[in-house]
């Protein structure tokens, strides 16, 4: 922690502020993303919310309780909006525009404002105010169709790919790009960014790599998509698993070496698509005569490209990611990702602090924003804001 008055390390988004209205999953990885690379990043929350929300994407953010559906409350985030650089806006199309607060609206008030507007299906098109959620916006971007094995029904990656990659990340993206632009033009704009669209930009190399030949065969019997022996996890003799990712005929040969199957025949053709599931089914019963640890000692430090699967609670212990320091620990002993991607000079130095508690930082952002006490006592009163003081711990 730094001492009291020290001044802020000098992370690149340095003096940013960043109004982040309170959503689900996207929204508050973008704000996440922002602060730990410096933002001053404010979590508007809603008050009284229907349902316990906690963010736990909320490292490095301060929570301001506001009323959006009361007049006073929307007054209060357009006169916010005024000294803001960045506001991130989650809700379905047309929300904002029934508050009074679209872009139109606060681009007036603030002409250097970046808007950036996350959600699934985007500002327009036939999906525009419809509901959904991360295996809709995947399904709909033809990611979804490629992620399956033969003769199974496609799955879905949890909710990382179009919730948090397609979503939150290219929502931050696109906001550093629109501050970089801003500084030339002096300019703020509207950022439309689509979970759909953010997904198929990533996979972008689906489309462009059509004619190579790596998907000519039926779904879940290509290279890629679980039908190479070569590109599959595989289970141990003490039920956990290796990741095989041997494509190159180099590293191919390597890894049939590691297995003690580099004489075997049957595997050195190792492009003979009518062999792969046996092929499959003799590496797997090699797989399972040791332990993920004994496997580990073989390959390591060889370019075989076989890797432990590492649980959650293993990975931040496992050598390589304590030697990066790739994981941290906050002041409440949990465990989370370090930002990434590493800056030599202006590094992302995240919070230790714990996550906010909803209107824990009320009347200290209002005064920061311009409000006076008296202001603040009657938007108190009025039921448009709220405090949230956390009970001490002796």
């Amino acid at each position: 922690a730094r001492p009291p008055g020290a001044r802020p390390p000098a992370m690149a988004l340095r003096g940013v502020r960043v109004l982040e209205l309170a959503g689900l999953a996207p929204a508050p990885l973008c704000g996440m993303i922002l602060a730990d690379f410096g933002a001053r990043v404010v979590r508007v929350d809603r008050t009284n919310p229907p349902v316990p929300y906690a963010d736990v994407q909320g490292r490095g953010k301060r929570s301001l309780a506001l009323d959006l559906k009361r007049a006073a409350g929307a007054a209060a985030l357009k006169r916010l909006c005024r000294g803001a650089d960045v506001l991130i806006e989650p809700f379905r199309h047309g929300v904002m525009e029934r508050l009074g607060l679209g872009p139109e609206v606060l681009l007036q008030e603030n002409p250097k404002l970046i808007y950036a507007r996350l959600t699934g299906f985007g500002q327009t098109g036939k999906y525009a105010k419809s509901a959904g959620h991360d295996i809709n916006y995947l399904a709909l971007s033809g990611v979804l169709s490629k992620l399956a094995r033969k003769g199974e029904n496609p799955f879905p990656p949890v909710n990382l790919l179009a919730d948090f990659a397609g979503g939150g990340v290219m929502c931050a993206l696109g906001i550093v790009m629109a501050l970089y632009e801003r500084t030339r033009s002096g300019k703020g704009q509207i950022i439309d960014a689509s979970m759909v669209e953010g997904a198929a930009y990533l996979s972008s190399f689906l489309w462009k790599s059509q004619n190579l030949g790596l998907w000519e065969r039926p779904q879940g019997e290509n290279m890629l998509d679980s039908g190479a022996p070569f590109y599959e996890t595989y289970k141990t003799s003490d039920g956990k698993f290796m990741a095989v990712g041997a494509i190159e005929p180099q590293f191919y040969k390597q890894f049939l070496k590691g297995l003690g199957l580099d004489s075997d025949n049957q595997l050195l053709n190792q492009l003979s698509f009518s062999e792969w599931p046996k092929m499959k089914k003799k590496i797997a019963s090699v797989f399972a005569q040791k332990t993920q640890a004994e496997w580990c000692s073989i390959f390591d430090g060889t370019d075989a490209c076989v890797t432990p699967v590492l649980s959650i609670d293993q990975v931040a212990s496992h050598q390589h990611n304590k030697q990066r320091s790739s994981f941290i620990k906050n002041d409440q002993e949990e465990i989370s990702p370090r930002p990434t991607p590493l800056l030599s000079r202006t590094p992302a130095v995240p919070s230790f602090k714990r996550d906010p508690f909803i209107g824990e930082h009320t009347e200290e952002i209002l005064l920061e924003y311009g409000f006076t006490e008296e202001e603040i006592a009657k938007l108190y009163s009025d039921k448009v804001i709220e405090f949230s003081i956390p009970e001490a711990k002796l």
